[in-house]
């Protein structure tokens, strides 16, 4: 057995360490056993066995470190809601066989694409019309009209849209080299962002903006482009400042949220006491008071795992996070082609930039903004993002992988 294939069971058996024992935990905390959370606790195990070694069998080279950094924050993800409400813990169990099946799918079709060709531009029709539909369709929800609902239905259109603007940017930026070139790129990625401040959802529009800097930056190599976008960047902050009143809200709660604690600052505030009550070990799972936070299973997730798990497990989740910008740039550095690099740089920094967004929110390192935890917050079109930019990552590892055993058959023909 190699170190890669110990590290890996090492890794899966600190799962089955982590969820059974935790689901056991929540089937006794009424005083009363529960056999069915203990049971929900022994599919999770199953599941995310079967899953590993499925993919494993059928994807040989797949990245193994991307997959288990992702069923850990799952897994701790479902153990956090299932503590808060069973219903949620269901429901995102549902939501994430949904997203395996969209992983997959991804990785089929990434194994076999080049870069998709003239369907890039369908994807940003599509992008366009799934951002201009909240316009006209959507529902606000703490002042950004971000959410359609279809009777009981309701999903976030930016989610999926930030998935195709990465396939998109990836498209561009390696087949594009003229500045001129970059035009129709650059308007687009404009009307993005101008259709996310539009409906007040500045998180997302946070979100695309600082991947566009990115990706650009890593392709182009620009630094006075990459300079001129971040001015713009700035730009657009300051006028969004003074042009949305919940914007400066949020900025003046950030800068002192006691001063209005029992009104705009609540939430800061309860979430800061909550991280400060866990301390480095945590009150312990089900001993904590999550039901005084607000958004406690979407953007204040991070909040119930400090608070009940501690500052410890806050930071190793931080790092499975860390796992995937590593082991992310290494699969870029090996791909084969610039438009693999990128689509996979553009993943890594979607899901990196997304996560440190919420939780730098969170702890109060800057102002709130209204964007999920990447694969641990409740959400179905939030898991099922994930999951295809996951499905993406390992797409690419798969190809990189086949062209590696290519090189060598190819080397050991030659030899003989």
């Amino acid at each position: 057995m190699t170190l890669r294939h110990k590290s890996a069971a090492a890794i899966l058996f600190f799962q089955m360490l982590f969820i059974l024992p935790a689901f056991a935990l929540l089937s006794l905390r009424d005083g009363a056993f529960e056999p069915l959370t203990l049971i929900a606790g022994a599919v999770l195990v199953l599941f995310n066995l079967l899953q590993y070694n499925l993919l494993r069998t059928a994807f040989r080279h797949i990245d193994r470190f991307s997959l288990l950094a992702a069923q850990f924050l799952w897994s701790l993800g479902l153990v956090v809601l299932y503590r808060l409400s069973p219903d949620y813990g269901l429901k995102q169990f549902a939501f994430l066989l949904v997203g395996t099946l969209a992983m997959v799918v991804a990785m089929l079709l990434i194994r076999k694409s080049r870069d998709f060709g003239r369907w890039n531009w369908v994807f940003m029709a599509l992008t366009l019309l799934l951002l201009a539909s909240t316009l006209v369709l959507g529902r606000s929800t703490y002042g950004a009209r971000n959410w359609i609902r279809i009777g009981s239905f309701s999903f976030q259109p930016s989610e999926l849209a930030k998935v195709l603007f990465v396939i998109v940017s990836a498209y561009f930026l390696s087949t594009r080299h003229r500045l001129l070139s970059f035009i129709p790129y650059l308007a687009f990625t404009a009307v993005c962002v101008l259709l996310l401040v539009a409906e007040k959802d500045l998180g997302a529009g946070l979100l695309i903006a600082l991947g566009f800097l990115v990706m650009f930056f890593a392709a182009t190599g620009r630094v006075l482009l990459t300079g001129v976008g971040l001015g713009v960047l700035g730009a657009g902050a300051w006028g969004s400042y003074h042009l949305f009143a919940h914007v400066r809200t949020r900025v003046e709660v950030w800068q002192d949220p006691w001063s209005s604690y029992q009104d705009q600052g609540y939430q800061i505030v309860q979430g800061l006491m909550a991280l400060a009550s866990g301390g480095l070990l945590g009150v312990g799972l089900g001993r904590g008071m999550p039901g005084a936070i607000p958004a406690r299973h979407t953007d204040y997730i991070f909040t119930v795992i400090g608070e009940e798990f501690g500052i410890i497990v806050g930071i190793l989740t931080i790092a499975f996070y860390l796992v995937f910008i590593v082991r992310g740039i290494l699969i870029a550095l090996h791909a084969r082609s610039v438009y693999d690099a990128i689509l996979v740089f553009g993943c890594t920094a979607m899901l990196s930039l997304q996560s440190f967004i919420i939780i730098g929110g969170v702890i109060k390192l800057i102002p709130l903004t209204g964007v999920t935890m990447p694969f641990v917050s409740y959400g179905g079109t939030s898991i099922l993002a994930s999951m295809i930019q996951l499905g993406i990552i390992e797409g690419v590892a798969e190809k990189n992988g086949r062209a590696d055993e290519e090189e060598v058959e190819l080397m050991g023909g030659e030899s003989l």
